[in-house]
């Protein structure tokens, strides 16, 4: 996994959804720090991270990690 791929991407959903990354923050119990380091690609989530993030925005993990743009998830396949 590129850590910028999912970088770019987590930054992309707050910024379309007008969410600070101090909201994240709080709503998952992180620091502001934290979700800025996600972004900047100088922290990298691990499985249960890329869940938290995923289920938080409503999309797929590979969405996440850019490894489609279609971003719907469904449990049922």
């Amino acid at each position: 996994m590129s850590s910028n791929e999912f970088a770019k991407r987590l930054s992309q959903l707050r910024k379309q959804k007008g969410i600070t990354q101090q909201k994240i923050a709080c709503d998952l119990h992180f620091t502001q720090n934290s979700i800025s380091y996600f972004e900047n690609g100088k922290r990298h989530p691990d499985y249960t991270t890329l869940i938290l993030f995923a289920d938080y925005f409503n999309v797929s993990i590979d969405y996440l990690l850019q490894r489609t743009d279609n971003p719907i998830y469904s449990k049922d396949k």
